[in-house]
């Protein structure tokens, strides 16, 4: 028995050991950080020099792909940095570094230059490298031997994300659109730094929990191990260990990673800065396709082959990981929208400015949206350190500065916006609102779930991306009047709104999903590969994003803004149908698991 995880549990917190909590404020600075500074990304870099707060007025195409290589390495380093702590640092030091590294990235921001702006975004993929893998695999060790409780911690964890995201968006977009970008850019670095004070002075309650190194994998068995025949899950077993990486395998991971980087390196290069990393064609094809396309088709080729190495049963579960593996990418394709396109249309297409009941109205309720969370996420503060001031006052005592900070800066806000009878929304608010529909539907999704009515996963998959579809077909639907080319408009902040309801059901839907399926279908020689792999098919999205994203300018002059919208509609309801009429098939290859 492990004597820290029953020490763990003595001081419990709404159900769940003290240590759940100090976690899920740290993932929630973390989380505040990350979105309160990349939300601003898009703006800062189009903002017009002559203006009241300049940016650098880059074209959209130029920013978004510089966000689309941002965004999918920071889905890259965490395989490295989960390999890291895995075999010399330790999870809980792995967590430090890395909020370290993520403070000085948001310094470094703050400061404005070209150099420090770059050095910034570096810092910070590195940073979640470090941070991002293991802070959960923390939570997995905590909860050894008390598997039934996981689900529920989990889930608690996840809601120090959204409420990070939430308060991070509208507090550094508040003060970077108000007051200048260094005031967000820096805002998330010291909140970052306070995270990582209140997670390194917990170190008591922890033990020796993260501490040190894994010596080995923890993989959930399959859900079905029951259903099959002892002799069927043996081979299963057998066989995993008989498929090792054979140097062939290794040769094709160097080759399509090195050509993978190539791509996302030279991509923004080349439009940003004019320098070409590939200055050749092949089949009138560029030399940074020619890589990229070569990248996949030898990443295809290791998949493949490893794939065929295994029993029937084995390979067509892997299949089915692989089918899920590609609907992952359309999706994100698409949803990360919220961050570049749709953070646009909010700025420069949506009517903004509310006068008379509409704008004390949207006080109100904006009121509550603010404060009632915060009340709730402070009285958990206060029930934690109830429990373990007499252990770790000074993590506690530094935790409480932090929600002193983020009392001030919601009070202000408010003050600011009930003294002026006219209102601006900022356009960084919009971001919020996925976090808070996440917080209010999950429960109902949970339920859903939890039902006889529970969809398989490809018809999960299906209704995700048809929800995603149907809010672009909003936002279309309100930008229809918008004559080609124009740069500004005034659409209701109705079709926003509704746009990012239909975007998180969809993300409720398939976002949760594909991590689980994977841990219950792969074998356990294969499971790290996969994870990688699961990761590489976000980051993919990440990028396809950025460069969809960035056609907003030459389809909306040449067509319309409603046709890019109308775009962003059709392809992820035609990848969902297809998704729905996989269904029979997928089920066949997943051999029962559920």
């Amino acid at each position: 028995m492990n004597t820290d995880v029953e020490n763990l549990f003595k001081d419990k917190v709404i159900g769940h050991p003290a240590g759940l909590f100090v976690l899920f404020f740290t993932e929630m600075w973390e989380r505040f950080s990350f979105y309160g500074m990349r939300i601003l990304l898009v703006l800062f870099l189009t903002a017009p020099f002559a203006s009241e707060n300049p940016g650098w007025e880059w074209p959209r195409e130029h920013a978004l792909a510089l966000i689309g290589t941002y965004a999918s390495l920071l889905y890259l380093t965490p395989i490295i940095g989960g390999w890291i702590a895995d075999k010399i640092t330790g999870y809980r030091m792995a967590v430090v570094i890395g909020c370290v590294v993520m403070t000085l990235g948001h310094a470094s921001m703050a400061l404005e230059t070209t150099a420090s702006f770059y050095l910034g975004l570096a810092l910070l993929i590195i940073g979640t490298g470090f941070f991002k893998p293991n802070i959960t695999s923390i939570i997995s060790e905590m909860y050894k031997g008390k598997e039934a409780k996981k689900d529920g911690a989990y889930t608690i964890f996840y809601m120090g994300v959204n409420a990070g995201a939430f308060f991070g968006m509208m507090l550094c977009g508040y003060l970077a659109e108000n007051f200048g970008w260094s005031w967000g850019f820096g805002l998330a670095g010291i909140f970052m730094l306070l995270g990582m004070l209140q997670f390194w002075l917990a170190g008591p309650l922890f033990g020796s929990i993260g501490a040190k190194p894994s010596k080995t994998y923890e993989v959930e068995l399959p859900q079905n191990i029951n259903e099959e025949s002892p002799a069927e899950y043996q081979e299963a077993q057998i066989d995993a260990k008989l498929n090792p990486f054979t140097l062939f395998d290794k040769v094709l991971i160097a080759l399509s990673t090195v050509g993978g980087l190539l791509y996302l390196f030279n991509d923004p290069l080349e439009k940003i800065g004019g320098t070409n990393l590939l200055p050749f064609e092949a089949g009138g094809l560029s030399g940074s396709n020619v890589v990229v396309l070569g990248a996949l088709v030898l990443f295809l080729i290791l998949l493949v082959t490893r794939i065929a190495r295994y029993i029937p049963i084995v390979r067509d579960r892997i299949i089915a990981v692989s089918i899920f593996g590609l609907f992952t990418v359309f999706f994100f394709a698409f949803f990360e929208q919220s961050l570049g396109s749709m953070t646009l249309f909010a700025r420069d297409y949506t009517d903004r400015e509310l006068v008379g009941s509409s704008a004390t109205i949207f006080k109100i309720v904006d009121a509550l949206l603010t404060t009632v969370p915060l009340i709730i996420i402070t009285w958990v503060l206060y029930l934690l350190a109830k429990k373990t001031f007499n252990r770790i006052g000074a993590s506690n005592i530094i935790l409480s500065i932090a929600f002193v900070g983020i009392w001030g800066l919601v009070i202000y806000r408010l003050y600011d916006k009930f003294v002026n009878p006219t209102l601006e929304i900022d356009a960084t608010w919009f971001g919020i609102l996925n976090s808070f529909f996440i917080i209010s539907l999950a429960p109902f999704f949970s339920k859903w779930w939890e039902s006889k009515y529970n969809p398989s996963a490809a018809m999960k998959y299906g209704l995700g991306l048809i929800l995603l579809g149907l809010g672009f077909a909003i936002l279309s639907y309100g930008a229809s009047d918008i004559p080609s080319g124009a740069k500004t408009a005034s659409v209701s902040i109705v079709f926003l709104i509704l746009a990012y309801l239909f975007h998180t059901m969809g993300e409720l839907c398939l976002s949760p999903v594909g991590l689980s399926y994977l841990s219950k279908l792969v074998p356990a020689r294969m499971i790290g590969f996969m994870f990688g792999v699961w990761y590489l098919a976000i980051a993919v999205g990440q990028k396809a994003a950025g460069t969809m994203g960035g056609m907003i300018d030459k389809i909306s002059e040449q067509y319309s803004l409603g046709t890019f919208f109308l775009i962003f509609t059709l392809i992820p309801i035609g990848v969902g149908l297809i998704s729905i009429l996989l269904n029979p098939v997928l089920k066949r290859l997943m051999h029962g698991v559920r």
